[in-house]
């Protein structure tokens, strides 16, 4: 099967990453302040939505915590930087913000509820319209973060692809295991992550979300765990 709102959402990105580096030097430096200001209260509005849609708090819990340790002892934050740093040799860029940008744009790209729903429901179902109305949200956002951070935002297209694509075959593929309960929890788990990247756009708090993303995988466990 190919992922075609996947393919579209990664081509939204790559469009609005362009628009908004070309826009960069000519956005005065407190308009693109407001606007990333905007952007992070309104990343706050969908984390809690999210968050608010938990089935069983104790589970999501326990699985931010686990989760977080499992990062910590694989040293996520490490590899993604790593990672990061290697592409943005590639390219030859001279961005200070590549590595941010290209980090934060991947996780609020990435951990979204329309990311895991929309890909659910193309493997499913084989419909595409929830990324395809990601694709333009992710597109104006790309926009902003790319005005800030850089061109580093457009390679945010790889994860994206890669993490919504492997989710929609998966779906697929295994369609059966994945219960109402599990997909809540998951969005749930997704939604307080989202929070805690609103805290880093918005500067209050540097969290290190990178070695938080474990507890999207831990979720689906003691979920499926704790059902049975």
């Amino acid at each position: 099967m190919i992922p075609y709102g996947t393919l579209v959402n990664c081509a939204a990105i790559i469009g609005g990453s362009i628009v908004g580096v070309l826009l960069r030097s000519r956005f005065p430096e407190n308009i693109r302040q407001i606007v990333f200001q905007g952007l992070g209260l309104c990343t706050i509005l969908i984390g809690i939505q999210m968050a608010l849609k938990v089935e069983n708090i104790l589970i999501l819990i326990f699985s931010i915590l686990i989760g977080g340790i499992i990062g910590e002892l694989l040293k996520l934050d490490t590899l993604f930087e790593r990672l990061a740093s290697k592409l943005k040799k590639m390219v030859k860029s001279d961005n200070s913000g590549f590595t941010d940008g290209l980090i934060t744009a991947s996780l609020i790209y990435c951990i979204g509820a329309m990311a895991i729903i929309g890909s659910f429901d193309e493997g499913i179902r084989g419909d595409a319209t929830v990324l395809f109305t990601k694709s333009i949200l992710d597109g104006f956002a790309s926009i902003a973060l790319a005005s800030t951070y850089g061109i580093g935002v457009l390679f945010s297209f790889i994860p994206v692809l890669i993490y919504q694509g492997m989710l929609t075959i998966f779906a697929q593929t295994f369609q059966e295991w994945f219960s109402p309960e599990i997909i809540a929890q998951m969005t749930a788990t997704g939604g307080v992550l989202i929070l805690g990247i609103s805290f880093v756009i918005l500067e209050v708090k540097k969290i290190n979300l990178s070695n938080l993303l474990p507890s999207l995988g831990v979720v689906i466990f003691l979920t499926a765990m704790f059902a049975n």
